[in-house]
């Protein structure tokens, strides 16, 4: 008998699943489950996003691409962060065309971090920065950012984390789970810190367009000083409703890109050549559409907060992304006894604060990318449930 002890990557196997999965796993052996959890939107990709990649594959569009992509998908990524964000980018040799927004973040850490290096990251945010980090060699430095702060990074976090062996600092916003974002102030004092050191910034923005602030969202690139020491990461999923087509992008230096290319290059080959002509779609046409998911997003997010404040679940707005981040404190539970709970006892799947880092702890993360009636009746549920739980 084989020894896999022997043979597995230890690295590999000291990494622990992610925490958001597993009560979706628990939730599907059962009936009458109403999700929360998942952050997917629920409206369908729009038409002509799937009218155009229909089409490539009625012309036989079904080849590889360049490894970058396709050279006229990097121009419209190039003219819509332009447009939208005041970033500009060569297409040619500044963008590159990623198997979702997850992919550029691997092939970033990995074309960035050797063994020692420290990366900073704000935390409660994604899962998977820790853990590639980790796998490239390097240390992460969290930082654990305040509900006081509305989840934000602030400067003199950043300042106490920095040292000499500081590679690296993960911007994970517009934030999930906490829905925080940076404002253009916010970000000017970050910058500050940073202009003067060699550390570059990972930028994940793939929720850059739902934000629901009066300002619109302002990527840090654009900041004098700062597209030179930042890589942006974007993509398709969460804005466009594409998240099964799986098609994210990176931009940055041509420098440091044409190292992330080269990873990509021999990991990947190319991202899906039917996703890639969609995608042109959908940056040429569906400005509109994006819209009117935004504003709905935004009815169901106002509907979502009143719901747990009125339930006596304090919720902080979240002016990002489509989740709600509501403190589980009050009930005296855990963030994994709760969750837990709520499921058994009242059929309702939410995800612990704990899965996306320790901060996260008495607090859950619940999503709106689901009907109003959907929302509604989760409310119902969980309000009888922080009831049952004060007799």
């Amino acid at each position: 008998m084989i020894d896999y002890s022997l043979v597995l990557n230890p690295d590999v196997c000291e990494i622990k699943p992610s925490g958001i999965r597993k009560f979706f796993d628990i939730a599907a052996t059962m009936d009458d489950v109403i999700s929360l959890g998942v952050g997917e939107p629920d409206f369908p990709t729009p038409w002509q996003i799937r009218a155009a990649g229909i089409s490539s594959l009625e012309r036989s569009k079904t080849k590889y691409t360049s490894n970058s992509g396709l050279e006229a998908l990097r121009e419209e990524i190039s003219k819509y962060l332009d447009r939208k964000y005041n970033t500009k980018y060569d297409p040619k040799s500044e963008i590159l065309v990623t198997v979702g927004g997850s992919e550029a973040i691997d092939a970033a850490i990995r074309a960035l971090v050797t063994k020692g290096d420290e990366v900073i990251i704000p935390q409660p945010s994604y899962v998977c920065y820790e853990p590639i980090t980790a796998l490239s060699g390097g240390i992460p430095v969290i930082i654990e950012t305040k509900a006081q702060d509305n989840f934000k990074l602030t400067k003199k976090q950043l300042l106490s984390a920095i040292s000499d062996k500081t590679k690296v600092l993960i911007l994970p916003f517009p934030c999930n789970p906490t829905g925080a974002v940076m404002e253009r102030e916010d970000l000017e004092e970050i910058a500050e810190v940073l202009r003067d050191k060699n550390i570059i910034v990972i930028s994940d923005e793939i929720y850059s367009e739902l934000t629901f602030t009066k300002k619109p969202h302002v990527s840090i690139a654009s900041l004098d000083g700062m597209k030179e020491r930042t890589i942006t990461v974007n993509g398709f999923s969460k804005s466009f409703s594409m998240t099964g087509w799986r098609l994210g992008f990176a931009c940055g230096p041509k420098e440091i890109m044409q190292q992330i290319t080269k990873i990509h290059q021999f990991a990947i080959m190319c991202a899906p050549t039917t996703s890639q002509y969609a995608a042109i779609e959908a940056l040429r046409s569906c400005d509109e559409v994006v819209k009117e998911m935004q504003l709905e997003y935004n009815r169901r997010r106002r509907l979502m907060v009143s719901g747990f404040n009125r339930i006596g679940l304090s919720c902080r707005e979240p002016f990002g992304a489509f989740y709600a981040f509501p403190s589980i404190e009050s009930t005296g539970l855990s963030s994994d006894e709760f969750c837990e709970r709520l499921l058994k006892e009242k059929a309702v799947a939410v995800v612990p604060g704990t899965a996306f880092g320790k901060g996260g702890e008495g607090f859950i993360r619940v999503s709106y990318c689901y009907s109003a009636e959907h929302i509604l009746e989760a409310l119902k549920r969980i309000g009888e449930f922080v009831e049952n739980l004060k007799k």
